[in-house]
């Protein structure tokens, strides 16, 4: 690297050589002192060296750039790792790397291999760095390096016990402008969403002749094209940056260009990434970042924090004077800084990362403390999977699901199932579903969509993508051919870790057993169609909305959700979820699996045979009725509904219901001595009434003619206390043309006797009911209630 280029951070050098021999240190420096290129190489003169950053295009950049500035060719002395790619090997002295490479490299062997650890950019917070962090510090075994812009350095360095160091950043001043609407509120006008691409493409306009280029921040990709489109006749090279672009848009934006450019990005532009020429940015102050909502993690539109605001404005002013143009307020009501993503996610991704790394995620010692609500659902998923064991350990299984580079749900159902046609449907719809963006878009022409049937007969979503991969993309089907580019690495990524054929030769999909095997592995996967809102579907724990995209017809009642995206729906407590990768399924398979409840719903004798009638309900809906008759067997499910509803032993359950009511009453009033009544607890009519019929062991009906209604006694109240207590507090009431029933409410010491029968009109008065002295009474008819005195 020439050695006359200064950098604000070059007056750093001498206290971080010496600091780092004894201490882990916290490096904060703004925004263009050069902390990202210049501390890996002071680092590397006392040993190896580990770069995490945070995006797969920081590392690969800064590697490439300090590899050309270093005169060697790329993974000689300065390499990196990435998904998909590894331009290093044993010698490499600077390897950059992402946090899940990091991860996954210290589950092996530790880090043992490196000296130093530099975690860049750590301000971000994301669940993968802090974790990292948690357990290098826990082993104890690096010198720990964190950097930032923007960072809690005080708080930082008391965690890490190590020392802070700071050095300045811009060379040049940044003017800030805020550009809102003209209302008398303006100045606190928050980021907005609405009408973006014109607004940004005013601003533009208006600045269009400023020397340098610009760079404009915007939520996400579907914001960037756009305003692509917005600024297709502006006199200059427009071009988009995201996690998803071309090698060839990733070059035009990161290099040095003679002609004007306007480089539309999202956050991923915030931190690391040295774009030449930028003197002018306009912030619209949005993101789009996962937080939970309701138990779920969802992603959702947010204004960004004043931290992420000061990251961006620092992309300007470092060649020459710059300028910010901020599409919110002033005083726009921003938080501080951006939560930690372990606080925003659900942990079981982390929870399994932590435990294939050899420790409890509950042990480790986060900056912050995690949330107990989180931890709890996480281990319970996982402990489903059989990924970890009830002492928080990883089991063989989890071992097996944590190296595959996909959501630990997909891993899962990878490795559940049962032959290799199924594992390799289901690897490749894994590799389809788990990069960042959708492949192909339906069409919306009725030609299209009649060739598309003919291509993929089932309108199932999870085998069109599929095909998609192992096959030539059909002429009627747009699709992003960077996208499926990744989808097919990812695939054969997968295929090569658990030694399938190559995605060229994949083997034929047995629709059926596929998708009954993926039933078995993850039946909470399972949805039917609500009956009558027809665009939902329900699993008896949530619920899912058809998605735009999805190919699911109106004739399927049930599919397995492989994908859903949620976001906030209406009002504070409302997720709304959106299925938008759905494999139809017939009801009988959910039957043949055994999926949903069945319960007896009548049973009555005649000549002789017991004819039981049961239904299956799944997700609030009943997929299947059927009759069973027998004259041999009786369950004592069957029992106890005939008893309920008088077909047996008639009187029994108004009698044993009665004086089950009364002893409730009685325990409530506190009367019940412990010294004489056998029993102390609240007793249940049916739970009670079960256990009784299943004490007598009655198999058949002619076990049932054996025994008499006295045969099943109840030993509640003291029977001379009896019949004092039922003339106090009576359950039925007649008086003149009037029958009533009478409910009890201890707490409030309230009495309310509910219309049962009768003719007359005339509300009870207070001399003909019982005295209840200390008690107030009411009296319901229908909706009506009234106070009785």
């Amino acid at each position: 690297m020439d050695p006359t280029l200064q950098l604000p951070i070059d007056v750093l050098k001498p206290q971080f050589l010496t600091a780092l021999t004894r201490a882990n240190l916290v490096v904060e420096a703004e925004t263009g002192s050069g902390k990202s290129t210049r501390l890996p190489l002071w680092a590397a003169e006392q040993g190896r060296v580990l770069v995490i950053e945070p995006r797969r295009i920081a590392c690969s950049s800064l590697a490439e750039f300090l590899a050309t500035e270093s005169g060697q060719p790329l993974a000689k002395q300065i390499g990196y790792a990435i998904r998909f790619e590894n331009h290093c090997d044993d010698d490499t002295q600077i390897i950059f790397v992402t946090p899940g490479v990091a991860l996954r490299w210290l589950s092996e062997n530790q880090l043992s291999n490196f000296d130093t650890v530099i975690i860049d950019e750590f301000h971000e917070r994301r669940w993968d760095t802090d974790l990292l962090l948690a357990l290098l510090k826990t082993h104890n075994q690096h010198r720990i390096v964190l950097t930032s812009a923007t960072i809690d350095s005080q708080r930082l360095t008391q965690y890490l016990g190590g020392e802070h160091l700071h050095a300045e950043g811009r060379n040049f001043p940044v003017e800030v402008e805020h550009y809102t609407d003209n209302s008398s509120d303006g100045s606190r006008q928050s980021p907005d969403i609405r009408n973006l691409e014109r607004r940004v493409a005013k601003a533009v306009e208006a600045n269009i002749d400023q020397q340098g280029d610009i760079l404009v921040f915007l939520p996400g990709k579907k914001e960037i094209a756009q305003c692509q489109s917005q600024l297709k006749h502006c006199d200059a090279e427009v071009i988009p940056l995201h996690a998803a672009v071309s090698d060839h848009d990733r070059q035009r934006a990161l290099s040095t260009s003679h002609n004007k450019r306007i480089i539309l990005a999202t956050n991923v532009a915030e931190t690391s990434l040295t774009i030449p020429g930028v003197t002018f940015i306009i912030d619209a102050g949005l993101e789009r970042r996962t937080h939970q909502r309701n138990g779920r993690t969802v992603l959702g539109l947010h204004a960004i924090s004043q931290a992420s605001a000061e990251q961006r404005k620092g992309r300007a002013g470092r060649i020459a004077a710059g300028k910010c143009i901020r599409l919110f307020g002033k005083a726009a009501p921003l938080e501080l800084i951006t939560p930690p993503e372990l606080h925003r996610e659900e942990l079981i991704e982390p929870m399994l990362a932590a435990a294939c790394c050899g420790h409890r995620l509950t042990d480790l010692p986060f900056i912050d403390a995690l949330p107990e609500k989180s931890l709890h659902q996480a281990q319970q998923r996982l402990l489903q999977m059989n990924a970890i064991n009830d002492d928080g350990k990883v089991t063989a299984h989890g071992k097996r699901l944590y190296p595959l580079p996909i959501d630990s749900l997909f891993a899962h159902l990878i490795t559940a199932m049962p032959d290799k046609a199924a594992t390799e449907a289901m690897a490749d719809l894994s590799a389809a579903l788990t990069i960042s963006h959708r492949l192909w878009q339906v069409p919306k022409s009725e030609e299209k969509l009649a060739q598309i049937e003919q291509w993929e007969k089932h309108f199932c979503d999870a085998t069109a993508l599929i095909k998609l991969l192992r096959e030539p993309t059909p002429e009627f089907i747009t699709v992003d051919n960077e996208l499926l580019k990744e989808a097919r690495q990812l695939a054969e990524q997968i295929r090569e870790a658990l030694a399938l054929p190559q995605l060229s030769v994949a083997t034929s999909i047995k629709r059926d057993a596929w998708l009954n095997a993926v039933i078995k592995a993850a039946p909470e996967l399972v949805y039917v169609r609500r009956e009558k809102r027809r665009q939902a579907l329900g699993n008896g724990f949530s619920e899912v909305s058809l998605g735009r995209d999805s190919r699911f017809t109106e004739q399927a009642e049930a599919a397995i959700v492989f994908d859903q995206f949620s976001m906030p729906g209406r009002g504070v407590k409302q997720t709304l979820n959106l299925a938008t990768c759905m494999a139809p399924i017939r009801l009988s398979q959910l039957i043949d699996n055994d999926l949903g409840e069945v319960s007896l719903t009548d049973s009555q004798i005649v000549d002789g045979q017991c004819i039981s009638t049961h239904q299956r309900q799944y997700a609030g809906r009943v997929i299947q009725e059927f009759e069973l008759q027998d004259s041999q067997a009786l369950t004592t499910e069957m029992v106890v509904d005939m008893i309920i509803k008088d077909q047996v032993m008639p009187g029994l359950a108004a009698e044993r219901q009665q004086a089950i009511s009364l002893w409730n009453l009685y325990l409530q009033l506190g009367k019940a001595d412990p010294a004489i009544c056998t029993r102390q607890a609240a007793v249940d009519f049916h739970s009670w009434l079960t256990e009784q019929i299943d004490a007598l062991g009655i198999e058949s009906l002619e076990d049932l003619a054996l025994f008499e209604n006295g045969d099943i006694p109840f030993d509640g109240i003291p029977e001379w206390e009896l019949e004092d207590f039922t003339r106090q507090f009576p359950q039925r009431i007649y008086i003149a043309d009037l029958h009533l029933t009478v409910e009890y409410a201890v707490a409030g010491k309230l009495a309310t006797v509910v219309y049962e029968s009768g003719k007359r009109k005339q509300d009870p008065q207070r001399w003909e009911l019982p005295s209840w002295q200390g008690w107030r009474i009411k009296y319901r008819k229908a909706s009506r209630v009234v106070d009785i005195r």
